[in-house]
């Protein structure tokens, strides 16, 4: 199974600059007429979507876009070397601190929101990781 990741964003070309520069990973192409960009360096690519605010995500959705920061379940661990120097980068580039590190058993871990409003963690291992598994 091949495994996709989607983001929607108001503004494409901030989207791209921000995983750009927060998060190092590289534009690899831009797609249906410029809308959607393909972001690589990661194990999955990621796909940065242009959507405006107050569209419909479905055509049964009784919300709206809203680009805001909101809770969702669901959302991206990126494992970092160094937890300060990745909480900088992103910083500097328009994400927001909601957690500063927290140490556990397997790592560190801080939690941040990308510029439009999606929850991210960055995750510095220690020892094996989760439990040993680590791919």
């Amino acid at each position: 199974m091949e495994l996709l990741i989607n983001i929607d964003v108001d503004d494409l070309p901030r989207g791209i600059g921000f995983y750009q520069e927060g998060l190092g990973l590289r534009l690899s192409r831009k797609l249906f007429d410029d809308t959607v960009a393909e972001m690589t360096g990661g194990a999955t690519p990621i796909y940065l979507l242009a959507k405006p605010p107050g569209s419909r995500p479905t055509t049964r959705a009784d919300t709206r876009r809203d680009y805001r920061r909101h809770w969702t379940p669901v959302h991206l661990d990126f494992v970092v070397d160094n937890l300060e120097t990745a909480i900088e980068r992103a910083l500097e580039a328009g994400a927001e601190i909601e957690d500063w590190p927290q140490e556990f058993d397997w790592g560190r871990q801080a939690t941040l929101s990308d510029p439009f409003g999606h929850g991210l963690c960055f995750i510095e291992w220690r020892g094996q990781g989760y439990g040993g598994r680590r791919h």
